[in-house]
């Protein structure tokens, strides 16, 4: 209980200090913001800063802070420390340094913000990647609210109905001006995302006071017996980092960011818009990763069960039928409104890569048809068998840790051309590339994962360090290369 406590305390007092020196390093000021200055009334508008705080809030916070952290906190209680550490140092910084990189530069979408920093070939290829993964993630977000959904009414049949209607509703939020669906239904979900996590807090605490013998927040014996370690292929390092991804720290919110970038009135609301919203992301996972610790202490059995299962499990014990169904309907929400988003994200980044301009239905069409025929291949692949799906899960985390580590890389270099402090960035861009380059190394079929190189865990830990150290020092020589360059070039474009 003390962990969990602490790292509730910890990721307070983390927006609060940390937070405040990375926003005296960035400098938001007073001037002219991308939806004032490129207003065109679909993606271009300004919307009033608690809307924007509640739709980056939900953009951001998919599944992973839920399912995740379900899984994740088999890892042990040291979980109740890392997702508040990593959220202030890694998450929250990330989110926000990109968030401020779109802002300057018009609204500007995560590949242009790669070209501009990390250069033309890596653009191309990092460009292509995040395509892929924006892809996978609407998959993902329309199976697992469609499960939940099905699991919820314990009829398996209605999955492809709740497919269809989700479908249905991102094509729609993607090509409809922000303000018309996003704005105006978003703040209705937020307060039931937050009434259903405060609800799972207050039941937790209650059984706690209960059964204060329990140890409900510890590792029981019980626990310790199932839990992941390196022995049963489930190392820390790298899995818990790929496991728990949004709560810690998330490529995908880079991709959301510049939605919000596009509607924000003034600049000094960036650091409650990003930082503060990935720290509300991290209480959200350290609830539900209490809520998993006290339900595999009380069911130990359930260390093996699939995760959507002891989600409702987590529900229906500590809050009954009723707020139990309310709370699985968050969860679905947190599913449905990351995944809309990341199918608005994709549309406007490849037209930026295409240079279509988004005002026109015709042109917004032109480029969502072809994501409909994708995604609908990806949905009949996926839900040929679990295994299909786990496959798809699988790629799609690790695949979201490569985008968080080139966005803090190229946050790195944008950092030290504006002769500020690169080493917010570089610091926690040099351990996830480490976690992202080792997971691959070490990943297998016979790890338990998807495709990878098989390497034992002690040499991909020492091959994945040199990597590292190359790609660090490239960046940072770049970063000192391009500062020198634009030493006279004033710094208004944001580039």
């Amino acid at each position: 209980m003390l962990s969990f406590i602490f790292g509730i305390l910890l990721l307070v007092a983390g927006y609060h200090y940390y937070g405040g020196i990375i926003e005296r390093i960035l400098e938001p000021d007073d001037r002219e913001t991308p939806a004032k200055k490129c207003a065109d009334g679909v993606d271009y508008v300004v919307l009033p800063h608690w809307k924007n705080m509640l739709i980056q809030l939900l953009n951001i916070a998919g599944i992973g802070p839920v399912i995740g952290v379900i899984l994740g906190i088999r890892f042990g209680a040291i979980v109740f420390l890392i997702i508040p550490l990593g959220n202030i140092i890694g998450g929250a910084t990330h989110d926000f340094i990109a968030g401020m990189m779109s802002l300057r530069k018009n609204g500007a979408n995560l590949p242009e913000l790669i070209r501009g920093n990390l250069g033309e070939c890596y653009y191309w290829l990092f460009s292509i990647f995040m395509t892929v993964l924006l892809l996978l993630v609407v998959a993902v977000f329309i199976n697992v609210p469609a499960q939940l959904f099905g699991g919820m009414l314990n009829d398996p049949s209605w999955f492809w109905y709740a497919v269809v209607i989700i479908f249905i509703y991102y094509i729609a939020a993607t090509l409809f001006p922000v303000d018309k669906i996003i704005g105006k239904i978003y703040p209705l979900f937020g307060l039931m995302l937050l009434l259903g996590t405060i609800a799972i807090f207050g039941a937790i605490i209650f059984e706690c006071d209960m059964v204060p013998d329990a140890n409900l927040l510890s590792e029981s014996l019980a626990f310790k017996e199932n839990m992941w370690t390196a022995a049963n292929n489930k190392p820390v390092i790298p899995l818990l980092f790929v496991t728990i991804a949004c709560g810690i720290i998330s490529g995908f919110h880079a991709t959301q960011s510049p939605i919000i970038a596009r509607t924000m009135e003034t600049e000094r609301q960036a650091r409650s818009s990003f930082y503060g919203m990935m720290v509300v992301e991290g209480l959200i996972a350290m609830i539900w990763a209490a809520a998993g610790m006290a339900i595999y202490n009380l069911f130990p059995e359930l260390m093996t069960a699939n995760p959507n299962n002891v989600l409702v499990k987590i529900t229906t014990h500590f809050l009954g039928s009723g707020w139990g169904g309310v709370t699985v309907i968050a969860v679905i929400i947190l599913a449905v409104t990351s995944g809309d988003t990341a199918m608005r994200s994709l549309r406007l980044s490849l037209a930026e890569i295409f240079k279509l301009d988004q005002k026109s239905f015709f042109n917004r069409m032109i480029i969502v048809i072809p994501l409909i025929v994708i995604v609908v291949g990806l949905l009949l692949w996926s839900n040929k068998d679990a295994n299909s799906f786990n496959q798809l899960w699988n790629y799609f985390s690790w695949a979201n840790q490569v985008l968080a580590a080139s966005t803090l890389m190229a946050a790195t270099v944008w950092l030290m051309r504006r002769k500020k402090n690169g080493l917010v960035a570089w610091i926690p861009g040099i351990f996830m590339t480490f976690i992202v380059v080792c997971y691959i190394l070490w990943i297998s079929k016979e790890h338990g994962g998807p495709l990878g190189f098989g390497m034992e865990l002690h040499d991909a830990y020492w091959t994945a360090g040199a990597i590292t150290a190359v790609i660090a020092v490239a960046v940072w020589v770049r970063g000192l290369f391009l500062r020198r360059r634009e030493n006279s070039i004033p710094q208004a474009d944001g580039n």
